[in-house]
């Protein structure tokens, strides 16, 4: 005969069964729902995971929602500047700063095509002279004799150099810092290619940085030794002296270490100017 405390006891275990079943089955179908929309989310991330993964988005706030150690890690620090060494034949640069001066158009073209004209490059590395080739890209060479006229070049940063397949030094940007990236800034305006039919870069040449075609600016390379690009970037003149200078900047190397940054010498053009003759 079953006595009321048993039968207690069997209702007891009878209804710890029953939640222990609903407990498994609801956890089952949780299983299934997270299994859906894992399986939603992976065909969301292959879609669209190129431009998650370049930009780092998968890898910020998910991460620190579902890991707790994630959570608890510390903030990671601003990346090390590198340390910059003395370059043999560089000092300090002149005080002042780009002057920064916009313009909404090119200038008028009034350099003489017949003409001869020079340029001299004062930084704070030595002297480099430029004889520009007015005749083969006049608007070129009257570009670059306004903006040096205009002080636009004095106190700019010289902020790539290359030395590996490519063996030049970018200059011409006023927004380049000696750390920060260059390459973006310019005088507001923009003009046509030059000169471009069977252009070659052997070392001593000199010509404009772009972006593409018809992108000419401020900026241009001085090429140290012979290199191998595509014609695709205006020649306007060639290195006359100071070209010692542009090799011992590049044998200093990159502030990076790397084959394509900034140079390890802080180089500064302290002036720019022209002249006719």
């Amino acid at each position: 005969m079953v006595t009321s405390e048993q039968r207690r006891r069997q209702l007891a275990r009878d209804k710890y069964e029953r939640q222990a079943e609903r407990r498994a089955a609801a956890a089952t179908a949780r299983k299934r729902r997270n299994s859906v929309f894992g399986a939603a989310l992976a065909v969301v991330v292959l879609a669209g995971g190129g431009t998650l993964f370049a930009t780092g988005a998968f890898d910020s706030d998910d991460k620190k929602k579902s890991d707790p150690a994630a959570q608890a890690a510390p903030t990671p620090t601003e990346p090390t500047v590198p340390t910059r060494k003395p370059v043999e034949g560089c000092g300090e640069a002149a005080p002042g700063s780009p002057n920064g001066k916009q313009w909404q158009a090119e200038p008028a073209l009034t350099v003489d095509a017949k003409a001869a004209y020079t340029a001299t490059l004062d930084s704070n590395c030595g002297k480099v002279t430029l004889a520009l080739d007015a005749a083969k890209a006049p608007h070129t060479v009257n570009s670059f004799a306004y903006l040096a006229g205009e002080k636009y070049f004095d106190h700019t940063k010289c902020h790539r150099l290359t030395t590996d397949g490519i063996f030049v030094l970018q200059c011409g940007d006023p927004t380049a810092s000696a750390t920060a990236p260059g390459g973006t800034g310019g005088p507001g305006y923009k003009f046509a290619d030059e000169n471009l039919t069977g252009a070659t870069y052997p070392a001593g040449t000199v010509a404009m940085a772009n972006s593409g075609p018809g992108t000419n600016g401020s900026q241009f390379f001085l090429v140290y030794k012979d290199t191998q690009l595509p014609p695709n970037y205006t020649p306007f003149g060639k290195i006359t002296g100071g070209l010692d200078v542009l090799q011992k900047i590049a044998a200093a190397g990159t502030l990076e270490g790397g084959t394509d940054g900034h140079p390890m010498a802080d180089v500064t053009l302290n002036s720019v100017t022209t002249a006719k003759g």
